[in-house]
């Protein structure tokens, strides 16, 4: 049992570790338009998230794609890019009428 325990603290740090990694750290480019542009904004954002599967292998092939715009206004800009993916990845607000429809 005294094992058991020793492997469940184990697994619990490796757990936190690796959480603790993928945490995200300021973005010092918010509210700072790039060279010559504007910050992108929550209409930017619901865009990119709509276009984000194909920018994502585009972004793997060259460096003057990004799969993400880090010159934002920040929280808005975020909204509308996960808006964009869930809409187009069917996120819960599609699938919210379904789960009862089979049932008679």
């Amino acid at each position: 049992m005294l094992a058991m325990m020793r492997w469940l603290v184990v697994g619990l740090i490796v757990v936190a570790v690796v959480l603790a990694a993928c945490a995200a750290g300021p973005n010092p480019q918010v509210g700072v338009p790039p060279h010559g542009g504007t910050v992108a904004g929550f209409w930017l954002g619901l865009w990119h998230g709509f276009i984000s599967p194909i920018t994502f292998i585009i972004s793997l092939f060259t460096d003057k794609v990004n799969f993400y715009e880090v010159h934002n206004d920040g929280n808005w800009y975020d909204f509308g890019f996960v808006l964009g993916a869930g809409i187009l990845f069917g996120g819960g607000f599609f699938g919210w009428g379904r789960s009862g429809s089979n049932k008679h």
